[in-house]
């Protein structure tokens, strides 16, 4: 049979669809009729959005939690650490530095009265006449009131030297001893009635208030191994403050 006449293409025959500037003839694989990937619809309509993570769920990184719980746990483990490091300094220097005391009674008067807070220097080195010394309390130590752990008096006597008094005046190995820590005129009264020699290792100590003081005079000497450390410093009352 003739072929129809007209333009139209041959019977049969399909005739292929025009093609445009920057289209191409075949869509990727997965597309059809103009449509996104399969299973899904055209943008923000319908269809399961992609898998974007970091935002919830598995994989992702939540509500942020997880970092704040690790900033708590470390900013406690820093507090425990400077704690305790603050707790064994402290140790350290009451232990073998320097300690406080609560001067209980006037027997150091006028240079600490009742009250008074002294600081303790335990790394005091050579102890000489003058010095302000606390110490523990000697077994002899008997002068009734309620007995303290610790005592607070002033080194008279080194060891082997001699302690004597004559006229209210205190004389070490017969020499007058000048006692410049106390007041101008005041006599240095003490009930000694004979010559003390000390023996090696020990000092002789007295309170500053001659006549209201329990020390060496009447328990004896005190054993080097007892001294806690020097006095250096009155810190509390503000109005007593001063250094040693």
């Amino acid at each position: 049979m003739p072929a129809a006449s007209g333009t139209g293409p041959p019977a049969g025959v399909v005739e292929p669809r025009p093609r445009f500037l920057g289209q191409g003839t075949t869509r990727p694989e997965g597309y059809a009729n103009g449509d996104g990937p399969l299973g899904a619809g055209p943008p923000d309509q319908g269809g399961e959005p992609p898998d974007r993570g970091g935002q919830g769920g598995e994989g992702g990184q939540g509500d942020g939690s997880a970092p704040r719980t690790h900033h708590a746990r470390r900013w406690i483990t820093e507090w425990v650490v400077i704690i305790l490091i603050a707790v064994g300094v402290a140790f350290v220097v009451r232990t073998y530095v320097a300690q406080t005391y609560f001067v209980p009674s006037t027997s150091m008067w006028p240079t600490l009265k009742a009250g008074d807070r002294i600081v303790v220097n335990k790394l005091y080195g050579t102890i000489h006449t003058g010095d302000i010394v606390v110490f523990k309390r000697p077994p002899a130590e008997d002068c009734g009131g309620t007995p303290v752990p610790d005592l607070v008096k002033r080194v008279i006597g080194l060891p082997g030297q001699t302690v004597s008094a004559s006229g209210g005046q205190v004389y070490i190995t017969g020499k007058l001893l000048k006692e410049t820590w106390l007041p101008k005129g005041s006599q240095t009264y003490t009930t000694m009635t004979k010559p003390y020699k000390v023996p090696a290792g020990d000092y002789f100590v007295m309170g500053d208030n001659r006549v209201n003081s329990c020390d060496s005079r009447m328990w004896g000497p005190v054993k080097s191994s007892y001294v806690v450390g020097k006095v250096f410093l009155i810190m509390w009352p503000f109005s007593q403050f001063r250094f040693f």
